[in-house]
C-alpha cells in the first residue's frame, strides 16, 4: 500500500514526544512492504534540532509553515492507499485535516490518529461543529489512537461511525537496548519529559519534591521548557536529550520515571514511549499510577508503580542495584516478547487490509 502520512515530525523529537512512536511503527510497516511518505511542517524549530537523517525506508517531505505550502503537500495525497492525518501536528492542524480528506482519491482509506486521545476527546465533545467531529462524522473511515483503552474507543465510536482500534508503544530493539553506563547520566532518578502545563504539578510532586525530601540522591531532568524551573540542589537539568543519548541515560540512573499527564493517567491504557525506551535498554521502571498498566507490565516484579511523590520516596530510598537490575532485566524480556513494533505493526496491516477490503466492498 502507499501510505501518505500527515504528522508532527519523524526526523525531530524536539518538542514532539511522538517521535519515537512514528519512527517505530512506520519503520515496522515499511518492512512489510508499504510504501511510506511521510509529511512534516518546518515549525517550533524542530528541523533545526533533528534527531536522524530521513531514514531509508521512507520518502520524507518537509514544507514551509506557510497555508500554501501545507495545501501543495495536502495535494499529493491523491495517489495514496492510506491516508492519515494525525493530532498535534503544530500548524494549522484543521485546516490540513480538511484539505488531506478533501485530496484523498475515493477508494483512499482515511485515518485520523489520535496521539494525544484524551486532550482531543475533552476539546470535542462538548463543541458540536467542531472540525475534527465533522471529519469524524462524514470522512474517517477508521480512528486509530496512540492509547486509551476502553474509555477512548467507545468515546470516539459514539462520535462516529468508524471504528477505533488503539495500536499502542512499543520498542524497536535496533534503537533502544541495552548499552554500557554513561558517567554523564550518573544518578538515582532520571526523568525525561518536556514541561507541560498538565503534567507540571504531577513532575512536581513526583519526582522534584520527592529530590529536597531526600537531598543525598542524584535526580536528573531531562526535556525541554525547564531552564527557568526552581530545582533543588541535588537536580541536575539536562535540556533536551536527542535520542541518541536515551539509551546511556537509562542504562545509567538506578531507576528511571515515568509521569503521565493528568489526562492520560486518569483515562488509563496509555504507557508512554518513554515506558518502552526505558525497558528496552533494561531499565529499572517507576511510574506513576494509572488503569491498565498490568496489560504491558506487570507491578511489582517488571515495573515498580507510585501513587504519589511519598510512595516515590519510599520506593527510591528503599531501591538497591541488585533489585534494580532484577526488575530491568523482567522488562526487558516482556518487551521483547510482547512490546515490539515489528508485533504492532503485524496488528496494524492486518487493520488496514481488512478496513480497505471493507472500504471497497461497501463502494461497490
Amino acid at each position: 500500500m502507499k501510505i501518505a502520512f500527515y504528522g508532527s515530525s519523524l526526523v525531530s523529537s524536539y518538542w514532539n514526544g511522538a517521535a519515537t512512536y512514528y519512527r517505530g511503527i512506520l519503520g515496522a510497516l515499511a518492512k512489510l512492504g508499504h510504501e511510506v511518505t511521510f509529511y512534516e511542517p518546518d515549525v517550533l524549530d524542530r528541523q533545526k534540532n533533528r534527531d536522524i537523517d530521513p531514514p531509508d525506508w521512507c520518502r520524507s517531505v518537509v514544507y514551509d509553515g506557510t497555508e500554501a505550502a501545507l495545501r501543495r503537500a495536502a495535494a499529493e495525497v491523491a495517489e495514496a492507499d492510506v491516508v492519515v492525518k494525525t493530532s498535534g501536528v503544530g500548524f494549522m492542524d484543521d485546516t490540513l485535516l480538511e484539505a488531506v480528506f478533501a485530496a484523498a482519491s475515493p477508494g483512499a482509506l482515511r485515518i485520523w490518529w489520535d496521539v494525544d486521545a484524551p486532550a482531543t476527546l475533552s476539546e470535542i465533545e462538548p463543541q458540536p461543529d467542531h472540525p475534527i467531529r465533522r471529519a469524524l462524522q462524514r470522512d474517517v473511515d477508521l480512528v486509530l489512537t496512540y492509547g486509551g483503552g476502553p474509555p477512548v474507543t467507545q468515546a470516539y465510536e459514539r462520535l462516529g461511525p468508524a471504528p477505533c482500534v488503539p495500536i499502542y508503544n512499543a520498542v524497536d530493539p535496533a534503537t533502544h537496548h541495552p548499552v554500557a553506563p554513561d558517567p554523564r547520566f550518573d544518578a538515582d532518578l532520571a526523568l525525561l519529559a518536556n514541561r507541560l502545563p498538565d503534567r507540571e504539578a504531577r513532575i512536581d510532586d513526583f519526582f522534584l519534591s520527592v529530590a529536597e525530601r531526600l537531598p543525598d540522591r542524584r535526580f536528573l531532568l531531562g526535556g525541554a521548557g525547564w531552564d527557568d524551573k526552581a530545582v533543588a540542589d541535588n537536580v541536575r537539568l539536562l535540556g533536551h536529550v536527542p535520542t541518541r543519548d536515551h539509551n546511556a541515560l537509562n542504562c545509567t540512573a538506578l531507576a528511571v520515571l515515568n509521569v503521565n499527564r493528568a489526562s492520560m493517567a486518569q483515562t488509563g491504557w496509555s504507557p508512554a514511549t518513554r515506558i518502552f525506551e526505558a525497558a528496552g535498554a533494561g531499565a529499572c521502571l517507576i511510574t506513576d499510577a494509572w488503569p491498565g498498566i498490568d496489560m504491558f507490565l506487570e507491578t511489582g516484579k517488571e515495573i515498580l508503580v507510585a501513587r504519589d511523590g511519598r510512595d516515590m520516596e519510599e520506593i527510591l530510598s528503599g531501591l538497591t542495584r541488585p533489585r534494580a537490575a532484577e526488575i530491568g532485566q523482567r522488562a526487558l524480556s516482556r518487551v521483547l516478547a510482547e512490546h515490539t513494533y515489528e508485533k504492532r505493526a503485524l496488528e496494524l496491516d492486518a487493520v488496514l487490509v481488512e478496513r480497505l477490503a471493507h472500504l471497497r466492498e461497501t463502494a461497490a
